[in-house]
């Protein structure tokens, strides 16, 4: 068998040339086998018609092997030479013929330095892409955490504007001053609270001296 590889050959018929010259030789083997086997079936019917024949059918196979081995290397030169001129003359694309699909490439012509620098530029892009779309997805996720937040916001919002409207239906008057009164009075009851806590500390100190 060729050792070939017929590259351009397997592109445009679809399977390698070699592939099919094995596939043709197994085919024409299988038939020379089946032949023989025919052939001796026939003949051991013939000498079991023939009285007095002395004829086993363990010499019949013997001569059988020898003639398809006779058959087999007269087939092997015969199918290497037809072979060699179906690689050559009808499963092979002469070097001057280019392929529809590669026409591009006549119009085009690039060397192995542009294809490089193409591939390097390709490769470029795609880590460019990969980092846009990382960012993207960052942009997204904070977002997200943007819109989050801004429901918070208006929930908060919501409960002032509840507040203010009680305080309105109260005669607080403004609910900024309300909240303002309401913070100041809420620190003097802190103070007061721990002055009591403190006074209350004193106390008990005393009692334990006396």
């Amino acid at each position: 068998m060729s050792v070939d590889p017929m590259a351009y050959e397997t592109q445009f018929f679809g399977f390698t040339p070699q592939t099919c010259m094995l596939r043709v030789y197994i085919a024409f083997q299988d038939y020379l086998f089946e032949m023989m086997l025919v052939v001796e079936g026939v003949m051991l019917k013939k000498l079991d018609a023939i009285p007095g024949c002395k004829v086993s059918p363990s010499q019949i196979r013997k001569c059988t092997e020898k003639f398809l081995l006779f058959m087999k290397e007269h087939f092997d030169k015969l199918f290497a030479k037809m072979e060699e001129v179906l690689l050559q003359l009808v499963l092979n694309i002469p070097k001057n013929v280019l392929l529809p699909e590669d026409r591009v490439q006549e119009q085009y012509p690039y060397s192995k330095e542009e294809f490089q620098a193409l591939q390097d530029e390709l490769q470029q892009l795609q880590q460019q892409c990969r980092a846009e779309a990382a960012a993207e997805q960052a942009l997204r996720a904070e977002l997200e955490e943007q819109k989050a937040v801004k429901a918070e916001l208006e929930k908060i919002l919501q409960c002032f504007d509840g507040l203010e409207n009680i305080c309105r239906e109260h005669g607080a008057g403004n609910f900024k001053e309300s909240f303002a009164l309401l913070t100041q009075s809420s620190k003097k009851l802190q103070d007061v609270l721990k002055d009591v806590e403190e006074k209350s500390k004193r106390m008990k100190q005393h009692d334990q001296l006396m």
